[in-house]
């Protein structure tokens, strides 16, 4: 009974992280942000497959930019060719220098090519829904402003992302910043050094997140649910294993300790109702409470993704499969992995 009542207070536990992820676009509509400000800075490498999308999604908003431009990392593909024919000013990127990464080189060369009072970095797998852009606008206010795309889940190996996105969203809603998007005004970004304060980050996001709020600039974030979305690692398994390998880890570390002990007393106490089921064969009482979790699951993964409904019923495969990327991340931290193309070190 008392391992029961530690497993019901842990599922509780769920519920308070639930209330962690508020959905972008409830605001009033601000005025003051207009497109004629905006800069949309896309670093793109080996990105035929994806960039047209967002550039699409782009074209159909109501809300038009002052300029899209896309910084082509060394692509090997037609990646600049693309992006030329729908409309972007494309930028070949310089030569990477010591100590910068990819991405935070292409940044920081899109800003300094921008002319718009604001910047607006996207990655080149996102794209946003109807009326998205004027969603995220609506929700800035000044200072840096992030919102978590949904994860549009198309092949079955693609579910397991889902302990990864869930806690994604809250280990960074409402103070920290998505890596897939910034939303920030000019001298705010110039205050605290640009991506060039973060170059040797993989997730540069985190860090500029830190940098932000120790500058006194406001940092904001919410779920982009119905306004911006995204598609992680559609290349298969082995992707998304390298994906989430170069640095969530480290991520972890960087999200605040009360919320990091809550997910991770939910997350332990998920593992209870199966492990018990097994353990006692009560499968009357502790089948009840594993469908319990599996709903919680559901209603989580339904606010940061299409997960299907059955990865919620069999959740335990893709929380194990959690732990197990996440401890090899751990041990990974500091080594070399291949991504794009390039060995980096993991954060």
């Amino acid at each position: 009974m008392i391992l029961l009542a530690v497993t019901l207070a842990l599922w509780f536990a769920g519920w308070i992280v639930l209330g962690r992820v508020r959905r972008c676009g409830h605001h009033e509509v601000n005025q003051s942000v207009s497109g004629e400000q905006l800069s949309i800075i896309i670093p793109a490498r080996n990105e035929e497959h994806n960039l047209p999308t967002l550039l699409r999604s782009l074209a159909a908003q109501p809300v038009k930019p002052r300029e899209i431009i896309v910084v082509d990392d060394g692509s090997t593909d037609r990646t600049a060719e693309l992006a030329r024919q729908l409309g972007a000013t494309v930028i070949a990127s310089q030569p990477l220098p010591d100590g910068w990464r990819g991405k935070t080189w292409a940044c920081h060369q899109g800003a300094e090519a921008a002319t718009g009072d604001l910047l607006l970095f996207l990655d080149a797998d996102t794209w946003f829904e109807p009326d998205g852009l004027a969603r995220v606008l609506s929700g800035y206010s000044g200072g840096a402003f992030s919102a978590g795309p949904y994860h549009a889940v198309r092949k079955p190996y693609e579910d397991l992302s889902l302990f990864f996105n869930v806690n994604m969203n809250v280990g960074t809603v409402p103070r920290g910043l998505f890596g897939q998007m910034l939303l920030v005004d000019r001298e705010s970004y110039r205050r605290v050094g640009g991506h060039e304060s973060v170059k040797g980050r993989i997730l540069e996001n985190f860090w500029l997140a830190e940098k932000f709020s120790v500058a006194g600039i406001p940092v904001r974030s919410e779920r982009g649910q119905g306004a911006f979305s995204f598609r992680m690692y559609p290349n298969g398994l082995r992707e998304l294993v390298e994906g989430w390998t170069k640095g969530f880890a480290s991520g972890a570390g960087q999200t605040p300790r009360g919320t990091l002990l809550v997910v991770v007393a939910w997350m332990t106490g998920l593992m209870l109702p199966p492990i018990s089921c097994l353990a006692t064969g009560d499968w009357l009482r502790w089948g009840t409470v594993y469908l319990l979790c599996a709903a919680q699951v559901g209603w989580l993964g339904g606010w940061v993704g299409a997960f299907r409904w059955y990865t919620a019923l069999l959740y335990p495969a893709p929380l194990i499969f959690f732990f197990a990327v996440f401890a090899r991340s751990a041990m990974r931290s500091g080594k070399a992995v291949t991504w794009k193309g390039r060995e980096i070190r993991a954060d």
